[in-house]
């Protein structure tokens, strides 16, 4: 029945009341998301010690570099979504659906045997000092093994976001946030098993949502609910999902990669500034999270609008996304500066890696506010189909410019704050680029002209 519909057409009514009511939502969910990482950090930095932070924190560019490419692809399969939900076109949401599922599971089994057969080269790779290797092995082999379920939900969140409803994933989420947190606690304080209690309690939680997640879309009656027996990859599906998505999983993949070597810089600074880089990209994690959110919403609304062919209403809805992620940003970097302290010590509270934590977050944090131009306009431009031009800039910037940076900085400069910089002086390069990719016309012009064959 109508009255019991979660999905949400952003076609009609306010913009802003669209975005906020889409973005709050998830907003909300990936706070409890990242309380994974966070509490796994303070609780291993307050109850088991600065060496398990760095051990923690060191592994989420490895985990980012073999995931990442498949959460592109993700990406893709939820622009094809909401672009045929907003089609109407019920038969597309049907195939898009179960052609993202099963490419799910494929994907899960090749990362897991690929993420527990590379953890040791990386780790070493990444010159982990002695002190940090053998917990950041145990944590990633523990991590991996368990892969599948955090794929599932990102894959049936997604799923579920494109037809609008971001509501019901928060909620599964909000449950497995605090599942891990309980178990975190139990694992680690109680049972006192280390780094390894912290990686079984996030692999079970993330687990538990999948499940939830699976049983919601098997028994909706909506367009996007999942029958088992129709598992099957859709040749043309899978086509599209590709031309939209294999650029953001390539960019994705080859930066988190990237950052592997950036993060071997840090380490050469050893355990004390390791831990105060953890500490701050935790931090650094919620600072994001405005931008990033409405820059989801913004794909999503854009992908239902052209679907609906309204290309005045989409220029309407980037706007103002831009502008309420460039005002909750600032808002966010402001309280983060002023209270940088006490933040910190949420995670260890020893001196010299509060000192490093304070640093990166002193003089990185005012630039995530020009960077908010990158998050929303990109959304638009992969919502309008061009996931091309995100991922050339992305790379030119994060990868190509940062690497030369670093090369060419650290031959002059010996301090773990010019490696810091390097992503700041990224950021600001990309945000120029896409600004101007966007308003270059050329999305609008590729859409009319493929709405001028159909017509």
């Amino acid at each position: 029945m109508a009255g019991n519909r979660k999905s949400v057409d952003m076609t009609e009514g306010s913009i802003w009341r669209h975005l906020l009511l889409f973005a709050v939502p998830m907003l909300i969910g990936q706070i409890f998301q990242q309380l994974y990482n966070t509490v796994d950090s303070v609780v291993v930095g307050q109850f088991v010690g600065k060496q398990a932070l760095a051990a923690v924190g060191s592994t989420g560019n490895i985990i980012n570099a073999l995931i990442g490419f498949f959460s592109g692809l993700s990406m893709g399969a939820g622009v094809v979504i909401s672009q045929c939900f907003g089609a109407k076109d019920k038969k597309g949401v049907h195939d898009a659906v179960h052609t993202a599922i099963l490419l799910t599971f494929a994907a899960a089994a090749f990362c897991t045997i690929l993420g527990c057969v590379a953890t040791d080269p990386l780790l070493r790779m990444m010159s982990t000092p002695d002190d940090v290797i053998a917990e950041a092995s145990t944590y990633l082999r523990i991590y991996f093994g368990g892969i599948v379920g955090l794929m599932v939900y990102n894959i049936g969140a997604g799923i579920l976001r494109a037809v609008g409803d971001s509501r019901r994933p928060l909620y599964f989420l909000i449950f497995s946030a605090c599942t891990n947190v309980v178990l975190d606690l139990l694992l680690v304080i109680v049972l006192k098993m280390g780094v390894a209690g912290v990686a079984w309690a996030t692999v079970i939680s993330q687990v538990a949502s999948a499940i939830l997640i699976l049983m919601l879309l098997s028994r909706t009656q909506e367009d996007h609910r999942l029958v088992y027996r129709d598992l099957h990859i859709h040749g043309h599906v899978l086509r599209r999902v590709l031309k939209i998505g294999l650029p953001a999983a390539i960019q994705t993949s080859v930066v988190s990669f990237s950052n592997v070597f950036v993060q071997a810089y840090i380490n050469a600074f050893q355990s004390d500034c390791m831990a105060g880089w953890t500490s701050y990209n935790r931090l650094d994690a919620f600072a994001w999270l405005p931008m990033m959110c409405l820059g989801m919403a913004n794909t999503t609304f854009v992908g239902q609008n052209l679907g609906a062919g309204n290309i005045a209403r989409v220029k309407k809805g980037v706007r103002a996304g831009l502008v309420m992620s460039a005002a909750g940003t600032t808002v966010i970097v402001a309280i983060l500066m002023l209270f940088a302290d006490e933040a910190l010590r949420l995670f260890n509270s020893d001196p010299q890696v509060l000192e490093y934590g304070r640093m990166f977050v002193l003089w990185m944090s005012p630039f995530y506010i020009p960077y908010c131009a990158m998050q929303i306009y990109s959304g638009a431009l992969r919502g309008a189909g061009d996931g091309l031009s995100p991922m050339i800039i992305t790379i030119s910037s994060f990868v190509v410019f940062r690497q030369l940076f670093l090369l060419i900085g650290t031959q002059f400069i010996d301090s773990p704050l010019l490696v810091g910089m390097s992503y700041p002086a990224g950021w600001v390069l990309a945000s120029v680029c896409t600004t101007l990719v966007y308003h270059s016309g050329r999305w609008e012009r590729n859409v009319r002209a493929a709405q001028g064959k159909t017509a």
